[in-house]
């Protein structure tokens, strides 16, 4: 086993490898395949085929700098798709502990924490003093 470790090894240096984009890829053919088992239709069978021969041509290639961009360009991709979500599932957790309530004169948001009851809250932006039910 370790002989074929160790060429695999040197068989992949000056190669791309594995990233974020083929991982992607990767996971994607295998969603592919998997409905492929329940719906059996030639067009997802060429998607399967063309997915891997994708994934493997990025994984093998010598042009690093160019898989480098691409990987880049679906990160910057991702990265809108993944903040709302992360921004959503932050605050559905902080809801379970906190009142987010605004200031009525500056529209300031202040975090209070619940079960409180009556609670006389101090705006850190204006000063303003008004009273909620945490």
């Amino acid at each position: 086993m370790g002989k074929f470790r160790e060429k695999l090894q040197r068989f992949m240096i000056g190669r791309y490898g594995m990233d974020q984009l083929n991982q992607f890829l990767l996971y994607a053919v295998l969603a592919v395949i998997l409905i492929n088992l329940f719906v059996r239709v030639w067009p997802l069978e060429v998607l399967e085929l063309a997915g891997i021969v994708f994934l493997y041509f990025r994984m093998f290639s010598r042009n690093i700098s160019k898989r480098y961009q691409e990987n880049q360009a679906f990160l910057r991709m991702s990265f809108r798709v993944r903040e709302p979500l992360k921004k959503w599932q932050f605050r559905f957790r902080e809801s379970r502990q906190y009142h987010i309530y605004k200031c009525p004169s500056c529209g300031q948001k202040i975090r209070i924490p619940r079960g409180r009851g009556r609670v006389s809250i101090h705006c850190p932006k204006c000063g303003t003093d008004f009273i909620k039910k945490s």
